[in-house]
């Protein structure tokens, strides 16, 4: 909901996605430090492979958030996350392709009607269009985009968090999270300066707002990468869908738009195949 306010009035999308980094990493590095410090735990410097994923990971989330919020130029609020919460299917897939974790014919039937809904939910508000045309929008391909290269990320940071040779899972996600945020930093300042030095200052002057982003961030990633250590990143974005729920009260309540019938049997196909995922694969 930041995110989108950021982007709709004072910043860019790149802009909006630096404040959910600028503001979160150094803290997590910090919050790192003292974990490891309080249960009497050493840094131990993780293996090549370890930031070679981390290093994927953090990339494909950088470009996966500015996807989603040039999503919500084109449609609503509830309906831009929940093109993003196709990333649990696709999440399935890319999972198979890299690290060869097999879907059942239950996960194939789910995944079926995920795509569904997002037939339906690709079509133009209001007017009646050509669905392979709906299919190929701006909106949808953006929401799409976003949804596999957020399950990239899945899948590289639960590879790069089974690397970190800890018992403690949250000692894990600490490590994991602290490395992935810092490069997400480095990398987006790097480019700014490149391309873009005023957004910068101007994630700057909006540290109020922003810094809301970078302390949500944090919380939220946190409980994302704890998760990745423990279980198959698929699921793990399966039950993250309660998302949906919040985005259509942000929707109406926050944002004041409206979600057409359309939409919302849209939203229904996707948490529906999501549910199957989690209860019945």
């Amino acid at each position: 909901m930041l995110q989108k306010q950021l982007s709709q009035t004072k910043l860019t999308a790149t802009g909006a996605t630096l404040a959910r980094f600028l503001y979160s990493a150094p803290l997590v590095v910090v919050l790192a430090a003292i974990y490891l410090q309080v249960n009497g735990r050493s840094f131990v410097m993780p293996s090549p492979t370890f930031w070679l994923y981390g290093a994927l990971g953090g990339a494909a989330q950088v470009l996966a958030t500015i996807c989603t919020v040039k999503t919500f130029a084109y449609r609503n609020f509830a309906v831009g996350v929940t093109f993003k919460k196709t990333e649990v299917l696709q999440t399935a897939l890319i999972g198979l392709i890299l690290f060869g974790e097999a879907v059942t014919v239950r996960g194939v039937i789910a995944m079926v009607i995920g795509f569904a809904g997002v037939i339906v939910l690709s079509g133009a508000i209001g007017k009646d269009t050509n669905w392979r045309a709906s299919l190929t929008s701006p909106a949808t391909l953006l929401g799409l985009s976003a949804g596999a290269l957020f399950g990239i990320s899945a899948t590289t940071y639960r590879a790069a968090s089974l690397m970190i040779e800890a018992p403690d899972p949250f000692e894990r996600a600490f490590i994991t999270l602290a490395a992935v945020t810092s490069m997400q930093l480095i990398g987006m300042l790097i480019y700014l300066l490149w391309r873009d030095r005023a957004e910068i200052g101007r994630v700057m002057s909006v540290w109020k707002t922003a810094g809301f982003v970078g302390l949500t961030s944090i919380a939220g990633s946190y409980c994302w990468f704890t998760a990745f250590t423990l279980q198959n990143a698929a699921y793990v974005k399966a039950v993250g869908q309660i998302e949906l729920i919040f985005s259509i009260i942000a929707t109406t309540l926050v944002f004041r738009e409206k979600i057409t019938l359309r939409e919302f049997i849209g939203i229904g196909f996707i948490s529906l195949s999501v549910l199957g995922l989690v209860v019945w694969v």
